[in-house]
Formats: structure tokens, sequence, C-alpha cells
């Protein structure tokens, strides 16, 4: 497809894209209600935000009140609706747009649209096939699906164990295969293990995996999570409840086995805000709403955020998310 970038008023989307979105978004509101999942509308703005060094919260304030107050668009529905879950225990799904200011580019833009859902009583695996059984329903023949652990995905492709690695064996790591190292990584103990993680998941490991599929990695480190309980994986180790879902190198879904616990979740957050403030990042107020729901009590759950404009991307054939967005970032 061909964007005229000069008439800024037109969508860069095309009608038919237009058009498949309308039939993507019927097509998932069918496929809950056939399951009986109740579709939510919950607030874009907060008074807290996700804490995770690697998410940017846009933010504002309100100027009618007398003290002005920090308020967050949401960069996920995630913690208003595990306010309903405590409430009252319902599997839910919503279709909203989610904020993150990050970076632009052919798979990003800072508004976009996100599917997000919750299921008690499912475990981690079983949450996987619903989405297996929902981008069937979608793509009416998708590719095949392929379950990885994150510790597998790093052996195959990468030759070691993501799970006992220092920086100075990713860094070797970098060296062997020759991955382009970014300016400021270092080996000394002053980049986490998890930024040189992140690093080469991106730059090797997934390009190493079928391109023309779609894998779940499953059972991520445990510090690369702070909202998902903790488990043991087939070899014993402690790592995340947590998988993603990839087509090629192409993110498109996360999530996890909820994290109840309102201490360890406190903990983490407050962890969190000591990583942004070594990091010279703005901290972030924490929210006590959400806390408090933990601490009434939420069932047992999985969850899950799935990318629609991606999966979109994926219905149309589209190599660039403005072929799929009315009007992305520079014409609004």
């Amino acid at each position: 497809m061909t964007i005229d970038r000069n008439a800024k008023w037109r969508p860069t989307a095309s009608l038919k894209a237009i058009k498949t979105r309308a039939r993507m978004l019927k097509s998932i509101r069918a496929f809950f209600d056939e399951r009986g999942v109740l579709e939510l509308e919950t607030p874009l703005f907060a008074t807290g935000a996700a804490t995770e060094p690697n998410l940017s919260s846009f933010c504002s304030g309100y100027p009618a009140t007398s003290t002005q107050q920090t308020l967050y668009l949401n960069t996920s529905p995630e913690f208003a609706m595990k306010r309903f879950l405590a409430a009252y225990g319902e599997p839910a799904y919503q279709i909203c747009k989610s904020f993150r200011a990050d970076e632009l580019g052919p798979n990003h833009n800072p508004e976009f649209t996100l599917l997000e859902w919750y299921r008690p009583g499912l475990c981690m695996f079983e949450l996987m096939d619903e989405i297996e059984q929902l981008i069937m329903r979608v793509l009416q023949n998708p590719a095949g699906f392929t379950r990885l652990s994150y510790a597998d995905a790093f052996i195959q492709v990468a030759g070691f164990d993501p799970h006992v690695a220092t920086a100075a064996d990713c860094r070797r790591c970098a060296r062997k295969f020759g991955i382009e190292i970014p300016v400021g990584m270092a080996d000394d103990g002053s980049t986490d293990v998890n930024d040189w993680l992140d690093w080469l998941l991106t730059q090797h490991v997934l390009p190493g995996l079928r391109q023309d599929s779609f894998t779940f990695l499953h059972d991520f480190p445990r510090t690369q999570s702070s909202l998902a309980e903790l488990h043991q994986d087939e070899g014993g180790r402690t790592v995340a409840a947590r998988f993603e879902l990839y087509y090629g190198e192409l993110e498109l879904a996360n999530g996890f086995v909820e994290l109840r616990d309102t201490d360890e979740q406190r903990a983490r957050f407050e962890h969190d805000n000591k990583v942004r403030s070594r990091n010279g990042q703005v901290l972030v107020q924490i929210d006590d709403y959400l806390l408090a729901a933990l601490r009434h009590g939420m069932p047992a759950c999985t969850g899950v955020a799935l990318g629609l404009d991606r999966l979109l991307m994926l219905l149309c054939g589209a190599a660039d998310i403005r072929e799929v967005l009315m009007f992305p970032w520079d014409r609004i």
C-alpha cells in the first residue's frame, strides 16, 4: 500500500482495512459472547499507573480541583479489570484504546487498540488454548502454533541458559553472533542482565524462530514480570508464570497467571520505582485501588493482553501499522 504523506487529513488505512477491522471486532465479540465472557468498559484515566521501567505513561492533570492531581492514561486496562474481578469474580474482556509514550515505528503507535481478558480457573496453558481458538476464528486459516519455554528458546538459538546467565555471558553471546551492542550496555554489572536478555531476545532469539508461524514463549525469568505469579518450571527452577505470543518476530500478546499477594505486589511496585530512580526515570504513583482490591481477594485466574492493530496487520497482510490505523500519531 502507498500512503499519501502529504494529504494528512485522509486516513492512512484503506477502506478495505477499515471494514476488515469492523469484521474482526464483531468476530471477537461473538467469540466471547459464545463463551459467556462479559464485556467491560473501564476508564482510560487512572490515579495510579504501571510501574515497570520499560513502560512510559502519558500524564495529565485535572485543573478543576484545588490540588493538582496527576492522572495517567492507561497502558492497559489491567488494573481496573482486576478491581472488577476482585468485586465480582466473573470472566471478562475489554476492547479499548491504550497508550504508551514510547517508540514509533512500523509495529508501534503510541495510541493503540488492545484486547484484554481474564479467565478465573484457567491455567496458563489453557489460556493459550483459548488464544489459539480466537486467532483461528479471526484469521480463519492461520499458520501453526508452537510452544517453547523461554529457556529452551535461548538454549536452542543463543546457546546458553538465560535463567543462570550473567551480563558477561550475554555480551559474549552478542560478540559470538556479531550482534550490535547498544551504546551504554556493559558487562561490568552496570547493565542489568534483564536488559541484555531483552536485547538478545529481539536481536537474535526471535529472528531464529520460525517466521511463518505463531510461537508461544512461556516461563520467563522471575525478574521479568511484576504482575505474575511465580511457579516451578519443568527443570525445577522458579520462574514467572508468564507467556508471550509471537508471529515470527512480531509480538502479539502478553499473558500470565495473575499475582494475588498484596504485600508481594506492593514490594514489586516499590522495587520498580527504585529501578526507575536509578535510571533517572520519572517515578509513578502506585495504584492503591488495585492493592486494596487484591487485599479484598481476587480469584485465581490468568489474563492476557492482545494487540489488535498487530493482529489486523496479519489479517490484512500489512507491513506497517499505519496501513491499518485510521489516523496514526502524525495525523491526530
